[in-house]
């Protein structure tokens, strides 16, 4: 999905910068004018110097500025070709799998149990696109904050949170127990589509890159300040050190698009940081509690439940 980006600053910086040139160009040229002259223009020559030494510095602070702003239109656009292989990935292979089935039951019979087979792949592929298309869409109302007509409630996250667990599970088609819970009563007061979409895309990572023996943990706690502290932990590879800050970025993705084992778009993370500043929280990254795994720890402001 495009990134709409105000082309204003960059665009006034360059002005800025062209007419700074066109003005030291002409102070430069007074200057060498009045100096030689000698004397009789010195205090104008002295006021004219300073002004032009600003102007250079300024000329400069502007071209260090513009530089900035190229290299972060470089990386979003190396970002945005990334995400777009991504998502032409995770539309391709879905539609040539059932076309593949679809092609196979039309041109030739095959046995019973071989369509029950053929039909579950299909309905995988199915959920795979579904779920691209649902990620899409919440990475699109982070642009229409604001907008929602939905009501701000008191989210009960115990019963958000197992709802988010199963839905991971069957998508995965991992047994419940995969995703152990941990839970204490607690509310938070927000969207719940908001709540929804991140411990989703949080408990959805967590599965997708677990162990080969997959074991996710899910903790939930109110503290004594009036906040709720939520852990989601897996046993996989983890997250190197110099790579969690750049996890939460749009379209980032860590490693070549091609050479990926899991499927993704590099927006699951965007949407979790987002979400969470929005509703005046943090979001934390860290080794598992062993040295191995990746912990999520999301703290938003909340309450504990009464009886």
């Amino acid at each position: 999905m495009p990134v709409r980006r105000p082309l204003g600053l960059p665009i006034t910086l360059a002005i800025v910068m062209i007419v700074l040139l066109v003005v030291l160009t002409v102070g430069w040229v007074l200057l060498a004018v009045f100096g030689a002259w000698g004397t009789r223009y010195a205090g104008f020559y002295w006021t004219l110097l300073p002004v032009g030494t600003t102007f250079i510095v300024l000329l400069l602070v502007g071209v260090v500025l513009y530089l900035v702003l190229s290299i972060k239109a470089i990386n979003l656009s190396r970002r945005q070709s990334n995400f777009i292989d991504s998502v032409t990935h995770e539309l391709k292979s879905p539609i040539a799998s059932m076309k593949l089935y679809l092609q196979t039951l039309h041109r030739r019979r095959v046995g019973e149990q071989e369509q029950g087979e053929f039909y579950r792949f299909m309905l995988e592929d199915i959920e795979r696109l579904d779920h691209l298309t649902n990620q899409m869409l919440d990475a699109g109302r982070l642009d229409s904050v604001g907008k929602d007509d939905e009501e701000v409630v008191e989210v009960a996250m115990p019963d958000l949170l197992r709802e988010c667990a199963e839905t991971v599970c069957l998508r995965y088609r991992v047994p419940l127990s995969v995703v152990r819970l941990d839970l204490e009563p607690c509310t938070v007061r927000a969207r719940r589509a908001d709540i929804e979409m991140i411990f989703r895309n949080l408990i959805d990572n967590a599965v997708k890159y677990a162990g080969t023996e997959p074991e996710v943990e899910v903790m939930l706690r109110p503290t004594a300040e009036g906040q709720t502290i939520t852990r989601v932990s897996d046993n996989g590879r983890g997250i190197p050190t110099k790579l969690r800050r750049k996890i939460f970025g749009r379209f980032v993705r860590l490693g070549l698009e091609l050479e990926r084992e899991k499927p993704g778009t590099g927006l699951g993370l965007h949407i979790v940081h987002t979400l969470v500043r929005r509703l005046h929280g943090r979001v934390k990254v860290r080794d598992g509690d062993n040295g191995t795994g990746t912990v999520f720890e999301v703290q938003l402001p909340g309450a504990a439940a009464v009886g």
